[in-house]
């Protein structure tokens, strides 16, 4: 076992090698100049050699290669040098974001692991029930509406509430806070994205519990354990759930490497200054820094989140063995 993940921990590295040399060179490719838009901003003329000074300042008159050395050599040692558009360390401006679109990816994940598991096992357990029938409406519903359509319900649906049973409208703060500073402050801010977030991705995982289940139920070993006259209970929960799991866990994770830096829109209806609101920043200005070093940390998300799922698969299901 231990073999096995020093071996994975050792395939990350050229797989992060091979997704930079492919965020390097395709950002290259995107017409634009950042010191264009740093300069000529006001839409005032610039005079081409403070264009030309500004390029050499930012190194992007330096060879090709030099370039790429350097944003590999950064990429290992978590400098990713100064922002080309606001001059700002990279470090320090995604480190801004990073906690807060952490938490609210956590505290979404764990909201739909809590929703799906129980509803798509109830789903699998009362087929074609009117239960079953309920519950595929509510994944349905999620499915079909939109994270950040069911953010704005949110903050209307706490405004008339609040409005009627207290007299006072109440929103969520739009001061990020962290956790440690005011527990309850960031909560009742945080918590609505997660909720709203968490209950689109919860639904996908229903769907995937209930079908995984269905199928592991008709398997021969859970009609042996039912012959032998094992509770339903222990069937479930012991037999057949754990070996379910399996893709679950896939999609529970890819979604939450996602919500790391895709969650752009849900930011601008909860006016959270995360990392996706970050990712349209620095695309409109044209900061390859910051951008290549954006997408490296998604990267780097999910490559940790699949070696955390692989070495999950062994814990859920005994036959599956590494070497």
């Amino acid at each position: 076992m231990w073999q096995y993940i020093a071996k994975r921990l050792l395939l990350m590295i050229p797989t992060l090698i091979g997704a930079a040399i492919l965020v390097f060179f395709l950002l290259r490719l995107i017409p634009g100049d950042v010191c264009e838009l740093r300069l000529a901003g006001s839409g005032l003329y610039v005079d081409p050699a403070e264009i030309e000074l500004c390029r050499n300042n930012l190194g992007l008159n330096d060879p090709i290669l030099w370039q790429f050395l350097s944003f590999i050599t950064g990429l290992f040692t978590f400098n990713f040098g100064e922002s080309m558009f606001t001059g700002r360390p990279i470090t320090y401006e995604i480190g801004l974001r990073f906690e807060l679109s952490l938490q609210v990816a956590i505290m979404a994940t764990v909201t739909a692991t809590v929703i799906a598991i129980p509803l798509g096992t109830i789903s699998a357990v009362k087929q074609n029930t009117w239960i079953d029938y309920v519950v595929r409406i509510f994944s349905i519903a999620g499915i079909a509406i939109p994270s950040f359509w069911l953010g704005i319900m949110i903050i209307l649906g706490l405004l008339i509430f609040t409005q009627a049973w207290f007299g006072t409208a109440w929103m969520p703060p739009i001061d990020y806070v962290p956790i440690w500073e005011d527990p309850m402050r960031n909560l009742s801010q945080l918590i609505w994205p997660a909720v709203a977030t968490g209950y689109r991705y919860s639904a996908v995982a229903t769907r995937m519990t209930r079908s995984t289940l269905l199928e592991v139920l008709r398997e021969d070993y859970v009609r042996t354990a039912r012959a032998k006259g094992l509770l339903e209970k222990l069937i479930i929960n012991r037999h057949a759930l754990k070996n379910a799991l399996l893709p679950v866990i896939t999609i529970i994770g890819i979604e939450f490497a996602f919500l790391m830096g895709g969650l752009v829109v849900t930011e601008q209806v909860f006016n959270l200054n995360g990392l996706g609101k970050l990712f349209v920043e620095s695309v409109l200005n044209q900061d390859f820094s910051m951008t290549q070093a954006l997408v490296m940390i998604v990267v780097i998300v999910f490559v940790f989140t699949n070696f955390v799922i692989d070495v999950m698969y062994a814990w859920l299901d005994p036959r599956i063995r590494y070497s």
